[in-house]
């Protein structure tokens, strides 16, 4: 599927649709969010995406963007063998629109600034250390990151894995 594209008819909530069929995305939307979105909130939609991307829409946003996303969050998650070197650096507000399933916030200043989002039923608090702010050596920083995307990886794989027995269940 490709990347969801925003169609929004004058007072009307926006619809994501899929960039390549124009056909509305029928998945529930999950936005994690991060102060900077630059780092944690890339790597948990990364890795959420990859596997649970058949189940649910997913996007991440920040609510004081940094602009970019960091150099070696890209780099840890391509040794994982997923490619976030096309993400950037969004707004919580560019999501107010949508019809936001699940919120969930991986550091605390964003789950203190969170809004309501439409239709949101869940949120969650799962915070992690921030690896943009790791000191020492390029190995010792790298060591960091790793750390904090197998963290994510755990927490944001049991969410999928619960999320899809939730599914077999109500079958």
């Amino acid at each position: 599927a490709g990347w969801p594209v925003l169609s929004a008819p004058s007072g009307r909530k926006a619809t994501l649709l899929n960039i390549q069929t124009q056909h509305p995305v029928n998945k529930p939307a999950i936005l994690v969010l991060c102060t900077g979105n630059s780092c944690r909130s890339h790597l948990a939609e990364g890795i959420l995406r990859a596997v649970a991307g058949d189940l649910i829409e997913v996007h991440s946003a920040g609510s004081k963007p940094a602009g970019y996303v960091h150099p070696l969050g890209i780099q840890v998650m391509q040794e994982i063998g997923i490619d976030i070197s096309g993400h950037h650096s969004k707004h919580m507000n560019d999501f107010l629109q949508q019809d936001i399933e699940t919120v969930i916030t991986v550091c605390g200043n964003a789950d203190q600034a969170c809004p309501m989002f439409p239709g949101q039923l869940n949120r969650h608090h799962w915070g992690f250390d921030d690896p943009a702010h790791a000191t020492g050596t390029d190995d010792e920083k790298l060591a960091v990151f790793r750390r904090i995307r197998d963290e994510i990886r755990r927490v944001f794989t049991a969410y999928a894995d619960g999320r899809r027995d939730q599914l077999k269940a109500s079958k």
